[in-house]
């Protein structure tokens, strides 16, 4: 059986990670918001929108699928994406549970600085 570090981790931190990643490149989130606007989508407009290949655009949908940001179906030749607001809200929520808890070991001094440690 393969075993990763990752699943040394949190749940919630892995799916996390996922989904940053899968927002890591300005075409994804570009093709996130235009699937916002518009409510459906079909790729073929996407590919008109962005300076983009079709391949290209095809393989940035599969990693927003991958990671159930959007869904999508393929009805011949076309292909029609939507957003999957129940994972959005769901990245929304852990996203605002991580910067909540950054921002909560923000507000208390840290007990040692790095200055300090390097002594």
């Amino acid at each position: 059986m393969a075993y990763t570090k990752a699943q040394l981790f949190e749940r919630e931190d892995i799916d996390l990670a996922a989904l940053a990643k899968a927002l890591s490149h300005p075409a994804r989130i570009a093709i996130l918001k235009k699937l916002a606007r518009d409510n459906v989508c079909i790729c073929g407009e996407l590919v008109t929108d962005l300076p983009l290949a079709q391949s290209t655009v095809s393989q940035h949908l599969s990693e927003l699928k991958k990671v159930r940001l959007i869904k999508g179906d393929i009805d011949g030749a076309k292909s029609c994406y939507c957003i999957d607001r129940t994972s959005v809200k769901r990245l929304a929520r852990l996203l605002e549970n991580l910067f909540e808890e950054f921002a909560e070991g923000c507000s208390t001094p840290p007990l040692i600085t790095i200055k300090e440690k390097q002594k």
